[in-house]
């Protein structure tokens, strides 16, 4: 049997994507109350920030959006893809 737990380019793969387009993007009042304003926050810090020292900030800011998606992908892939392989091991013992 294949390796489940393999990124690679896969229905699984495909799935996670489709998820995230569809069911991830309909937030609920309780997904609401653990949401990051990533947006809001950075606006708050950039008003306290010199003038001269905006571009730098802004750019960090940006940088650390980037990240924290990526790692939050890193992880939702990594979840969902042992959790499926977890699942069709036990089907298969």
């Amino acid at each position: 049997m294949k390796n489940l737990r393999e990124v690679k380019d896969d229905l699984l793969k495909e799935w996670i994507e489709f998820r995230e387009e569809t069911a991830f993007c309909e937030m609920t009042p309780q997904d609401k109350k653990y949401c990051i304003y990533f947006d809001e926050i950075a606006e708050k810090i950039l008003k306290n920030v010199p003038e001269q020292n905006k571009k730098y900030v802004q750019k960090q800011l940006d940088q650390l959006d980037k990240n924290f998606m990526d790692y939050l992908y890193y992880w939702n892939e990594k979840y969902y893809r042992n959790g499926f392989a977890d699942v069709i091991e036990l089907l298969y013992l």
